[in-house]
């Protein structure tokens, strides 16, 4: 079920609870036949290979939706840590046939994230640190210095894949507004596949974004 709609009001509740009932992301037309996973990214003879989280068998990447995967990946790789993906693509035999990258960042841990499959949206930037968790309960937004804000908003779709989500509190305007674009984390170097903008009575922050697992674009 997509929980958020254009123009449609989502009553303010906890987050995250412990246990959440809801159907699961509504497929698009576009996305039949092809699965969201999410796993880590490794170079073996020359080739791209994913493992899924939690699963022991790897699949050859083959990049059918010129996604560039095999650059980002590259560009992140080093000594410090696992790279972690979240894709979208079909699994034929031992290959994944790559369609969309949602993300990819060094993390050993993002397998094990409790709120994944909550979370609609998840936006983040810096200088100063800010950071947006979407679902459908609500939007929790914390900024550095100041006390988290758990608040009901409004989406409104913009064509193209733009969004904006809206909400007032405490006599203030805030706005997330969204892009399908490639953006490029300053500090960690992560890839994720929206453009975000946190707007706060006319003041921008800029940063990057991605779906969560219960939205399915």
């Amino acid at each position: 079920m997509r929980v958020a709609r254009s123009l449609v009001l989502v009553a303010l509740l906890p987050l995250f609870a412990a246990c959440q009932l809801f159907d699961g992301p509504r497929q698009s037309a576009s996305h039949v036949g092809q699965t969201r996973m999410q796993g880590q990214l490794t170079a073996a003879d020359g080739k791209l290979v994913f493992q899924p989280c939690n699963q022991s068998n790897s699949l050859v990447v083959k990049d059918t939706g010129g996604t560039s995967v095999l650059q980002e990946a590259a560009t992140l790789a080093d000594n410090q840590g696992k790279l972690f993906a979240d894709v979208r693509g079909r699994v034929n035999g031992s290959q994944l046939e790559l369609e969309q990258l949602y993300r990819v960042e060094r993390s050993g841990t993002a397998c094990d994230d409790p709120n994944f499959k909550l979370l609609i949206l998840r936006a983040a930037g810096h200088t100063p640190e800010w950071n947006v968790k979407v679902s459908g309960k609500g939007m929790v937004i914390d900024r550095a210095g100041q006390p988290p804000l758990a608040l009901p908003y409004v989406e409104e779709q913009l064509g193209d894949g733009r969004f904006n989500l809206s909400t007032e509190a405490n006599d203030q305007h805030i706005e997330l507004w969204v892009a399908p674009q490639r953006c490029v984390d300053a500090t960690t170097g992560a890839v994720q596949h929206m453009s975000a903008e946190l707007r706060i009575n006319g003041q921008v922050q800029r940063g990057c974004g991605y779906f969560g697992g219960a939205r399915d674009d």
